[in-house]
């Protein structure tokens, strides 16, 4: 399933989930800038 689309370099990155659970929280907002490493969704 899919979690995410991420835009970097012009190029999109989709970000699919490799086993089952469950979003606890989004922490990043669409059109936001990233930093290396930083986190964009926590899971229960």
């Amino acid at each position: 399933q899919t979690l995410a689309t991420v835009e970097a370099m012009k190029m999109e990155n989709v970000l699919k989930a490799e086993r089952r659970g469950i979003v606890k929280h989004v922490t990043a907002s669409q059109g936001q800038s990233l930093a290396v490493d930083e986190l964009i969704m926590e899971f229960e």
